[in-house]
């Protein structure tokens, strides 16, 4: 189990500081009117307004959250837990390192509804993932049931 936990922590350390890349993109497409923003400008500031160190900060938060969604991907294989226990344990897992660097990374608003806005978006991207794999899971299930079925019918 700890061998799968480092080696999913050292898969999904790049992915984040690749989702972290693309999403400094996209803000830059969509607010940045041809110029490149690769860190929120707070935490430029917080660096002494030093943009490298805020894209070594940034990145180095990044590879902690990829490592942490990667590592934490065990927790559905762990049969003898509910899927309700699963889930709330991985949400937590997953939730409370990312709004913790979220917030001193300044990717959420410090202002009540900002923070509330950026908690929802998460909610609701986890959700979307969280039924898609369910069911996905649910017919690759009714797949297999049904060729056992078949396979039954065939032997008799």
């Amino acid at each position: 189990m700890k061998n799968k936990i480092l080696f999913r922590s050292l898969v999904g350390s790049p992915i984040g500081v690749t989702i972290s890349l693309i999403i400094t993109i996209i803000f830059s497409l969509c607010m940045g009117h041809g110029e490149y923003f690769p860190a929120p400008p707070e935490l430029i500031d917080w660096c002494g307004d030093n943009e490298i160190t805020a894209v070594i900060v940034q990145m180095i938060c990044s590879l902690l959250v990829g490592a942490v969604s990667g590592g934490s991907s065990v927790i559905w294989e762990i049969e003898k837990w509910s899927l309700l226990k699963q889930t709330l344990i991985h949400f937590a897992v997953i939730a409370i390192p990312f709004f913790g660097i979220g917030y001193v990374m300044n990717w959420m608003p410090h202002y009540l509804y900002g923070a509330l806005g950026y908690v929802g978006g998460f909610i609701l991207v986890y959700l979307v993932m969280w039924f898609s794999i369910y069911f996905s899971i649910k017919v690759k299930i009714k797949k297999m049931n049904k060729h056992l079925q078949e396979m039954q019918q065939n032997d008799i």
